[in-house]
């Protein structure tokens, strides 16, 4: 459960990944400190920045650089990419098509997903499934951004084997049958400048995304370096702000995990309110379990948490396929 936490604290993951495919890893005292760190952080905060994670400065830069043009192009071309139903939910939705708790988001984006062959989950997969749009343009779009997808997917399950031992169990809780096959969401979001320069001045409707928590296990943040927007509600209800360190990735955990867990991980309410007078891209990479999987506390967990199951056991498809026939007006 959140604390009434002030900041979020900043991680080197270097030790975790210098060992990552060491089935004895938690063994070394670096990996050790490392995984104490992540423990601290999910019951406190459920955030947490990662440093030393090995993607480079450049490629983080250039990943929002391609973000940015794209959102520049006129609507009309951005159109050529437009999201549907029919599209497996996959491509560019406007401002204010996405919605959170009834609301419309000030946002515009391009949401992928890993892509699912035809009756590959049955009627369970069958509204996810298609290819992402990719756009034409920029020319350099879809192979930077399925670099960026490979190195974030294979981040992402070192930092949950690090999440894994900081739960108490071993390194590939997550791997196998609940993960071994982790399906992944991307959403490149552009963010308008605000209309008015005082926070407290924005109406609702102005929110850029709405409270929420991710419904996954682990999302990475890629945002950008100069403006503070993203928000996040501690114990008492207080807004944290989550600004940017160049350089890393803001990392929170999501319902998924919460449910391994048995709640001794919760995830954590956030919103983004860009107050700033220019506009803000973000790039957000969500890792989740296997599509199919049936998700419900893991033994390890409940013992320690009193001995009986605080949570209804969840199809990761069937939540993500819910909340996205949901989200989207």
């Amino acid at each position: 459960m959140a604390t009434d936490f002030k900041s979020i604290p900043i991680i080197d993951i270097a030790p975790l990944l210098a060992k990552s495919d060491d089935p004895k890893m938690g063994q070394d005292p670096d990996v050790a400190q490392v995984v104490r760190q992540l423990d601290r952080a999910c019951k406190e905060a459920g955030f947490f920045y990662v440093k030393g994670h090995g993607i480079s400065k450049t490629l983080l830069k250039q990943v929002k650089n391609l973000t940015r043009k794209f959102f520049e192009l006129p609507y009309e071309e951005k159109l050529n990419i437009k999201m549907s139903a029919d599209s497996g939910f996959r491509g560019y939705q406007r401002i204010g098509e996405n919605i959170t708790k009834g609301v419309p988001d000030m946002h515009e984006a391009i949401d992928c997903y890993k892509e699912l062959k035809p009756g590959m989950y049955g009627d369970l997969g069958k509204p996810m499934e298609g290819p992402n749009q990719w756009p034409d343009n920029p020319p350099e779009f879809k192979v930077l951004m399925e670099k960026y997808i490979t190195l974030c997917t294979s981040l992402s399950k070192k930092i949950m084997r690090g999440i894994a031992l900081a739960l108490g169990g071993s390194p590939y809780e997550f791997e196998g049958d609940r993960a071994g096959d982790a399906f992944w969401v991307m959403r490149l979001i552009g963010y308008p400048a605000a209309r008015s320069t005082n926070a407290s001045d924005i109406p609702k409707n102005d929110v850029g995304c709405g409270a929420h928590t991710d419904y996954g296990l682990l999302t990475l943040v890629n945002q950008d370096d100069d403006i503070t927007a993203l928000q996040v509600r501690n114990h008492s209800g207080e807004w944290i702000s989550a600004p940017p360190v160049p350089g890393t990735f803001v990392c929170n955990i999501g319902d998924m995990l919460k449910i391994y867990s048995n709640g001794l991980y919760d995830s954590t309410l956030h919103q983004v309110i860009n107050s700033a007078p220019k506009y803000r891209v973000c790039v957000a990479y969500f890792y989740e379990t296997n599509f199919d999987t049936a998700v419900e506390p893991l033994d390890f967990c409940v013992e320690k948490t009193g001995g009986s199951k605080k949570f209804e056991r969840a199809v990761y498809g069937e939540h993500l396929v819910n909340k996205v026939q949901t989200n989207f007006g």
